[in-house]
């Protein structure tokens, strides 16, 4: 049962940390563009949405691979675990 609660646990922490950069910079962006349609009284919804789809998708490329690395050292760290598992 510990083995189960210690993989899940890992599991949520790598949800957080993968997902954590696009999230935290899509919301800095967000803020930014809020700010500025503040200032300038622009309301255009196009300009709140877009540049934080570039950005979140920029992050994903530049981060796209040290996330999969994160996943698959998961995998293969559950595939490793699997046999003390099943045994419990």
């Amino acid at each position: 049962m510990y083995q189960l609660t210690y993989i899940t646990q890992e599991a949520l922490l790598l949800v957080l940390v993968a997902s954590g950069p696009p999230i935290v910079l899509s919301l800095v962006v967000g803020f930014a563009v809020s700010v500025f349609q503040a200032a300038t009284q622009i309301q255009e919804q196009t300009l709140s949405f877009a540049p934080k789809l570039v950005i979140v998708f920029g992050v994903l490329g530049l981060a796209g691979p040290w996330i999969g690395t994160q996943l698959l050292r998961f995998t293969f760290h559950i595939f490793d675990r699997f046999p003390a598992i099943i045994a419990h």
